[in-house]
């Protein structure tokens, strides 16, 4: 990948939606060329996928919640069927297998704090394995960036 790319890449970040001509243009590029890295990284795995970032209060889901889930036993079986059946949970927005003194780090989007109580009664407490649950309510949004500076 080189400074083309980047700034290529950059562009696409910023607004997923801007057209080849546009991204010819800030990349310093033709158009022909332009289409053809951006294929390249598509097909290079560089561009996983474009989205619409949505309004969060519009749309529903103005509570966000970090939720740090310590499993009981650290088998693969254990592990394999929590991360199975988590994936299948619309309401987490994000999961992830960490170090350190839980498991797994979730991010929950939900619409008030009823919906929040049915989701870890009704959807997360019925998962075989998991010991312990820590649940930290957002207050604030400060930063939440979804770009990757490149340099």
């Amino acid at each position: 990948m080189d400074a083309i790319d980047k700034r290529i890449l950059m562009v696409l970040q910023e607004d997923a939606k801007a057209n080849i001509k546009m991204i010819a243009e800030k990349s310093g590029l033709s158009v022909s060329p332009t289409f053809a890295r951006i294929k390249k990284l598509e097909q290079l795995g560089y561009i996983k996928k474009y989205v619409a970032l949505l309004d969060e209060v519009k749309i529903g889901k103005s509570i966000q919640v970090f939720c740090q889930v310590t499993l009981s036993i650290h088998s693969k079986e254990v592990i394999d069927n929590f991360k199975k059946k988590i994936a299948k949970l619309s309401d987490v927005m994000g999961c992830y297998h960490v170090s350190g003194n839980y498991d797994f780090l979730l991010k929950i989007a939900v619409k008030d704090m009823n919906e929040y109580q049915r989701f870890a009664v009704e959807k997360l407490s019925v998962i075989e394995g998991i010991s312990n649950v820590q649940s930290t309510f957002v207050l604030e949004e400060i930063k939440n960036e979804v770009a990757h500076k490149l340099q």
